[in-house]
């Protein structure tokens, strides 16, 4: 069995960017429609036995129907190719209403040839999987919340409904480990956590309490491929072992915290007892360049900022952001519009200030602030937060107070 394995598409991630005129869909939607089609076309020029897409095709649990429709023809294509597909339903695709539709459910619907959305665990033999000589276990987003209310369980102590929850499942992937066909690979399709797993940027983007499943479940030698989603780093849990324990990630990187990752998809040769795995790269992810400086100078301030950008044959296309840490009375040296000049080919640009705050004022220990006139504390204030021109502020703040003296005895 040649598989395809890929995640977390996100195709309605647009928290970057402009709109495209042609089609009017986000800029940032079209990167990520960019790298789904360079999959759906490797899975069509290949000619892969199936393709199990593990979970959250949105960010959004009640998406546009214009970013549906894009999904849609994605997966059609897969259709048409008369390719296999498992659409299992991840936390970004399950409505957080009982009775409500999940993010995929058309698919079930309208009985999309070669399409099935895995929408609750279970084990499916060749007979539920258009006859190909393959097992597949499906574990879709379970919610802890969900699973109390479905297992009558009572949530006072949460440590003993956690591990009653994994006994739950751990005994019903044992029961259906039995009951698969050992001459037959299996495959254990999963949208959740697992303990181990180094998690990357989502946790920005997840929805919900997750439910950690032990590693020693998804290591069972018995499975010959685990196919995960949920976590967008890139990460074999059981590298060099069998079964092979993959999380591809992101097919698109979805902010600054995943700018050090290439985004990736699989490509599997699930035999029983091995597997043979090659990681996709997707070329032309949209490129994320995080920098940072601190200035503890007022010299040369404007170029020890575009020093710290990136050259300019680098900023072209990439999502920019410099953070710059600085203290207060420097704003004034910080040229922002020049700044946005040096990175006007960039796809966008952030520049995020962090002035530092004054250091507290600390009176001597035999005085108090009671003790002090208003003009002692100005003076105070003055040489703590090292003011420009303290002296004369000092002076007039004397003159507006003997001002106001004076009025009032005259009153």
């Amino acid at each position: 069995m040649r598989i395809l394995h890929f995640a977390d598409a996100h195709i309605d991630m647009a928290n970057y960017g402009r709109h495209d005129p042609e089609t009017g869909l986000p800029l940032r939607v079209l990167d990520f429609l960019k790298s789904l089609d360079a999959i759906v076309d490797t899975a069509i020029n290949e000619k892969v036995d199936m393709v199990i897409f593990a979970g959250d095709a949105y960010k959004d649990r009640s998406p546009a129907p214009t970013f549906q429709r894009e999904w849609g023809r994605r997966i059609i294509r897969l259709s048409q190719a008369k390719i296999p597909t498992l659409l299992l339903v991840g936390n970004h695709d399950l409505s957080p209403a009982v009775g409500r539709a999940h993010a995929i459910q058309e698919f079930d619907t309208l009985h999309v040839p070669y399409v099935r959305v895995l929408q609750e665990p279970e084990l499916l033999k060749p007979k539920d999987l258009w006859d190909l000589p393959v097992q597949v276990i499906a574990m879709p987003w379970i919610s802890r919340s969900g699973l109390i209310a479905s297992l009558d369980m009572s949530a006072t102590d949460s440590s003993e409904v956690f591990a009653n929850i994994e006994s739950r499942i751990s005994e019903l992937i044992e029961g259906w480990l039995e009951d698969a066909d050992l001459n037959l690979p299996l495959i254990l399709t999963a949208h959740a956590s697992v303990q181990g797993a180094m998690f990357g940027s989502e946790r920005m983007v997840m929805l919900g309490s997750d439910l950690v499943l032990p590693a020693a479940l998804v290591k069972d030698s018995r499975f010959d491929y685990v196919a995960l989603g949920h976590i967008h780093k890139p990460q074999d849990l059981n590298e060099g072992g069998q079964p092979p324990v993959i999380y591809p990630g992101s097919i698109e990187r979805v902010d600054f915290g995943e700018a050090a990752d290439d985004r990736y998809f699989i490509i599997a040769d699930v035999t029983r007892g091995k597997a043979k795995v090659e990681w996709k790269k997707l070329e032309g992810a949209r490129r994320f360049i995080d920098r940072r400086i601190v200035l503890t100078s007022s010299e040369n301030v404007m170029e020890n900022l575009k020093s710290a950008l990136p050259k300019e044959k680098e900023i072209e296309g990439a999502i920019i952001r410099l953070i710059v840490e600085y203290p207060r009375e420097y704003d004034s040296l910080i040229d922002e519009s020049m700044l946005r000049k040096y990175a006007e080919d960039a796809f966008e640009f952030h520049l995020v200030k962090h002035p530092q705050m004054e250091a507290r004022i600390r009176l001597p220990a035999d005085q108090t602030v009671s003790s002090l006139s208003p003009l002692d504390l100005l003076d105070q204030y003055w040489r703590a937060a090292k003011v420009e021109e303290a002296e004369a502020l000092q002076k007039l703040a004397q003159e507006i107070i003997s001002t106001d003296d004076e009025s009032w005895h005259k009153t």
